[in-house]
C-alpha cells in the first residue's frame, strides 16, 4: 500500500538546495476593507424580482431610462412596418379615389359640352331643331337631298372634290416630274 503523506522513494533521493537566484512568495497582508466572496452567486440584476417569469430587458437605450428585451424590439418593429403598409395602401387608396373623381369631373364637362356623344356607340351627332323656330329654309323648299335639280343644290352648297394625297402633295413640294 503506498502512503500519500510519505514521500516517494526516489524523490527523497533527491537533495534540496536554496538557490539565491529564486524568491519564494511571500504572503499577501489583506487590507481592513476587504470582504469575503460569498459562496453562491447573487441574483441576476436582469430578472424583474416583481415578475419572474418575464424576459430579462437588457437592451439599454442611451440615455439608460429605458430597457427592453430584443423580442420586444422586434416586435415593436413589425408593427410599425404593418402600420406603414397600412398608411401606405391608405394614401395610395386616397390617390386613385381623387385620380377617379377627376375623372368623373372632367367625362361630366365633356357631357355637358356634347351630350350624347360620349353615351353611345355611334359617334354621329345630330342637331335637334329649337322650339322658336318652327319655319325654316329646308320646310320651305324641302330638303336639301331631296332636291332633284343638280343646279338647284350646287348653288347653294360647295362642290365635294374627292382628295388625292398626291395632287396635295405635289401642290405643296412641288412635282418630282416622275410618270
Amino acid at each position: 500500500m503506498y502512503d500519500s503523506y510519505r514521500p516517494h522513494l526516489l524523490l527523497a533521493q533527491v537533495p534540496l538546495t536554496v538557490s539565491p537566484f529564486i524568491n519564494l512568495p511571500a504572503s499577501v497582508t489583506l487590507p481592513y476593507t476587504y470582504k469575503s466572496v460569498p459562496s453562491t452567486l447573487p441574483q441576476s440584476v436582469l430578472v424583474d424580482p416583481a415578475n419572474p417569469d418575464s424576459k430579462p430587458r437588457y437592451v439599454l437605450s442611451p440615455s439608460g431610462e429605458h430597457a427592453a428585451h430584443p423580442d420586444e424590439i422586434l416586435a415593436a418593429c413589425q408593427s410599425l412596418e404593418q402600420h406603414l403598409k397600412k398608411t401606405r395602401t391608405d394614401a395610395e387608396g386616397a390617390i386613385k379615389a381623387w385620380e377617379e373623381s377627376i375623372r368623373q369631373r372632367e367625362l361630366a364637362e365633356k357631357r355637358r359640352v356634347a351630350p350624347g356623344w360620349l353615351d353611345r356607340d355611334e359617334k354621329l351627332l345630330q342637331p335637334s331643331r329649337a322650339a322658336g323656330s318652327s319655319v325654316s329654309k329646308a320646310d320651305e323648299g324641302g330638303s336639301l337631298l331631296d332636291s332633284t335639280s343638280a343646279d338647284q343644290g350646287s348653288s347653294t352648297l360647295p362642290a365635294m372634290v374627292p382628295r388625292d394625297e398626291g395632287e396635295e402633295l405635289d401642290r405643296a413640294f412641288g412635282g418630282l416630274g416622275v410618270k
